[in-house]
């Protein structure tokens, strides 16, 4: 690895393959590229969770170590075996004799009982320094230090603090009182060798931005009389975050990958590059910005991302290749979320260069895996990726009818943003023109350098071979980026046509459980090859041709018709029948109410009384609970933003029961809940007031499972105003309401209730801070409430 000196073994299944790197016009490569073989098996797969994973080699494995203790290594890139796990899921943590003893300072300073992204890298001597951190997390309270190991895979012994940030006074700039605006936040370290073989580290996060030190080699420590270091990017709390740097011999560039947004699923993580002659900078992008003037605007709000996000090469982001219903694959096509926090290894002896970072994925919540993508430098010297993970390719030439044919291109864009950017179909002809969704002129040079112009912007990338999950075979793909630092991907796409695309949709189309429906239905009306689909209903008082369903009232029994969908590509049609039934409406059946008349009792008289919390479901209470003297109907609960209060536990159980309750906020902060579910910690449900970013903080309904699911209602509670909110789950189908409209409606809510020692809790959940506000007339059923029940419930 050209990180750092040390002794190797070769790699066996990279060793093997031919370099990756371009040999063509100014394209870095080695002296000689050996012909492309035939494709490669086809790739097994062994995935593993490290969030912001960093990379080192040792002893011929490629080791990742991440933020809160994780861990895991591989020897091909592609198999990777777990070693640590989340602190949360296994505090005995094998990186350490004793985490929590030997860090105990650490976690002390930081108010933390877990670490962020972690770094290691092999010292000339041969030992093994891990850069660990520990932040409080809604501040800039930090400690950075180093513990070293004999081996990589520990036990590591800690060496010491190296850096604190937080502080209320003298921050590590003697003579600098702490200021947050522009002193770092010392976090996400990332030590590199420089082409002489000096040791540094880069750091940083939010705050005042990116800083690197230079290091003793001999002791892993900063040389004195630094303070912070030298300032990179960033500046007034901008969210940047996550430096490494690569040196690149061929090129003399040192690149500083950097992710712009926020990690979440919500928070727009993307990936972006600057580079410099130097290691201490300054970094410049494409377009020739400084980046160290690349910061937050501060007469706009904290964590402004509009005054950042022109600048930097964006690299990769949200990406989405749709799928259509008949596509190959399944679900809504490949990409990622929120894809970020990069390391890279590139391997010695093949020079072939590697991309390694944490994603999530479309419709799968915060859930995020390990990945690793092949780079390439491009013929203007910058880093392109492929689009798709690796799987074992080499990159050698690309044939012209490899490249001729359909697309999907997907650009990345400049703004840092949760909205997936999606693919547009095109079509790369015989004569070099593109047309579609998009038009301009491509070009294959060399081996397998591209070249596309599209509305006068040049992008200058690779043809590759990748594999394609969606076809399940080997195919081609695109990675480009233009003078302005924005990426092009692509890949090859299939196009159907008449009763090839008929069959294909026919067999992909499906509505569900049909059985047992209780919400309109969503009706597909395309599919692959401009497929058309039509639909008709056999009664259209059960259900419409458009899916509307209306239930029978109560007491009345189920409901039946029969929707014909019609599929039709050119002169191929087929028709495809689903039965239907439409579930009867059942009573209310109320399991527990609090009407807060100055006491935690259930109204219903069915439940003990509910008790008071801190600040967390489970933390004791700190103070009796307290009561507003002008509720909705005489007193209401009155929650300070330090406090909760636990309800009864199973107060439902199973996949059917609605929650009503009136709430006046005082002040509305993301992620907090008003009303909290759960049957354990990775299974729950809240209300939330304001919701996050990915539904533009409007309140919610959020679930979380396998995967989070997101109710987002589109309206905005008032402070300082009483407003009515409910949710009904009706097995898999889930409604919010807002003052007694209906504001969100849709499938798939997951299973949280069924299973037994279910928790309740108002104002507070296990993670996030309390709700501050009055909360009123709380109502629980073991049903699923009507529009009307809702309605009447929302009434004053």
């Amino acid at each position: 690895m050209s990180r750092r000196p040390r002794a190797r073994r070769a790699i066996t299944a990279l060793a093997l393959t031919t370099t990756s790197l371009l040999a063509v016009g100014a394209l870095c490569a080695p002296a000689a590229i050996a012909a492309q073989p035939a494709d490669p098996p086809p790739p097994t797969f062994q995935d593993v969770t490290v969030h912001d994973p960093s990379i080192v080699e040792a002893d011929g494995e490629i080791w990742a170590f991440g933020s809160h203790g994780a861990s895991a290594h591989t020897e091909d890139l592609l198999e990777w075996e777990q070693h640590t796990v989340d602190l949360s899921q296994n505090p005995d943590n094998a990186l350490f004799e004793d985490i929590y003893t030997e860090l105990a300072e650490t976690f002390e300073w930081a108010k933390s009982s877990t670490l962020w992204a972690s770094d290691v890298i092999q010292l000339p001597d041969g030992r093994f320094a891990m850069y660990y951190n520990a932040c409080e997390g809604s501040s800039p309270r930090s400690a950075l230090g180093i513990a070293t190991s004999d081996s990589v895979d520990g036990p590591y012994e800690n060496q010491g603090i190296l850096l604190k940030s937080g502080m209320e006074g003298e921050s590590e700039n003697p003579g600098e009182v702490y200021d947050a605006r522009i002193h770092a936040n010392a976090v996400d370290p990332d030590a590199l060798y420089d082409a002489d073989g000096n040791l540094w580290m880069v750091y940083g996060s939010y705050s005042g931005g990116i800083y690197i030190l230079k290091m003793d080699a001999e002791t892993g420590e900063p040389l004195p009389g630094q303070g912070y270091g030298t300032h990179l990017v960033g500046g007034n709390h901008s969210r940047i975050e996550a430096p490494t740097i690569q040196y690149d011999a061929e090129t003399g560039y040192y690149y500083l990958y950097l992710s712009f947004g926020g990690l979440d699923a919500s928070g727009g993580y993307d990936v972006r590059v600057a580079r410099s002659k130097t290691p201490d900078g300054p970094y410049l992008d494409a377009q020739g910005n400084d980046m160290a003037d690349v910061k937050a605007d501060p007469s706009l709000p904290i964590f402004d991302d509009a005054s950042i996000q022109p600048y930097g090469v964006k690299l990769m982001g949200g990406h989405l290749f749709t799928r259509e219903l008949g596509d190959p694959g399944t679900g809504l096509g490949t990409g990622y979320v929120s894809p970020g926090h990069t390391s890279w290894y590139q391997d010695p002896d093949t020079g072939r260069m590697f991309m390694v970072f944490h994603a999530r994925f479309p419709g799968t919540g915060e859930l995020h895996e390990v990945r690793v993508h092949q780079m390439w430098i491009n013929a203007e010297g910058w880093p392109v990726v492929s689009p798709m993970r690796y799987a074992g390719e080499t990159a050698g030439k690309v044939k012209r009818a490899d490249v001729v044919g359909t697309w999907q291109l997907v650009d990345m864009g400049k703004d840092i943003t949760a909205n997936a950017a999606e693919s547009v179909d095109v079509t790369l002809a015989k004569n070099g023109l593109i047309t579609g969704d998009v038009v301009g002129t491509w070009e294959r040079e060399g081996q397998h350098a591209a070249v596309l112009t599209i509305d006068g912007e040049v992008y200058s990338g690779v043809f590759a071979p990748v594999w394609d999950p969606d076809l399940e075979e080997w195919s081609t793909g695109l990675t480009a980026v233009s003078d302005d630092g924005v990426t092009l991907w692509g890949r090859r796409s299939v196009e159907l046509a008449g009763a090839a695309a008929v069959d294909a949709v026919v067999a992909d189309l499906s509505l569900g459980d049909t059985s047992a429906v209780t919400i309109d239905l969503d009706l597909p009306t395309s599919g692959t090859g401009g497929t058309t689909i039509t639909w008709a209903s056999s009664d259209e008082i059960v259900v419409t041709a458009g899916g509307a369903v209306t239930r029978p009232a109560v007491g009345e029994a189920d409901a039946t018709a029969t929707l014909t969908a019609t599929v039709v590509n050119g002169a191929a049609s087929e028709q495809v029948p689903f039965e239907i039934t439409v579930l009867a409406r059942t009573p209310g059946v109320l399991a527990g109410a609090w009407s807060f008349e100055n006491d935690l009792a259930d109204a219903n008289s069915t439940f003990p009384d509910a008790v008071t919390t801190g600040d967390r479901l489970d933390a004791p209470a700190t103070a009796p609970a307290a009561f507003a003297v002008d509720g909705v109907s005489g007193s209401a609960l009155h929650l300070d933003g330090t406090a909760g209060v636990r309800l009864p536990d199973d107060l439902v159980q199973g996949t059917s029961y609605s929650v009503s309750l009136w709430l006046r906020p005082e002040q509305l902060t993301a992620y907090t809940s008003a009303f909290f579910a759960a049957g354990s910690s990775t299974n729950w449900l809240s209300l939330l007031p304001k919701g996050h970013s990915g539904v533009g903080g409007s309140a919610m309904l959020w679930a979380g499972s396998e995967q989070w699911y997101d109710a987002g209602t589109g309206q905005f509670l008032p402070t300082g105003e009483w407003s009515h909110v409910a949710f009904v789950v009706d097995g898999t189908a889930a409604s919010v309401y807002v003052d007694g409209e209906l504001s969100y409606q849709g499938a798939g809510f997951p299973d949280v209730l069924s299973g037994a020692d279910n928790v309740f809790a108002l104002g507070v959940n296990w993670w996030d801070v309390p709700f501050q506000g009055d909360v009123d007339e709380l109502t629980v059923w073991s049903s699923a409430l009507s529009p009307e029940d809702v309605a009447e419930l929302a009434a004053r």
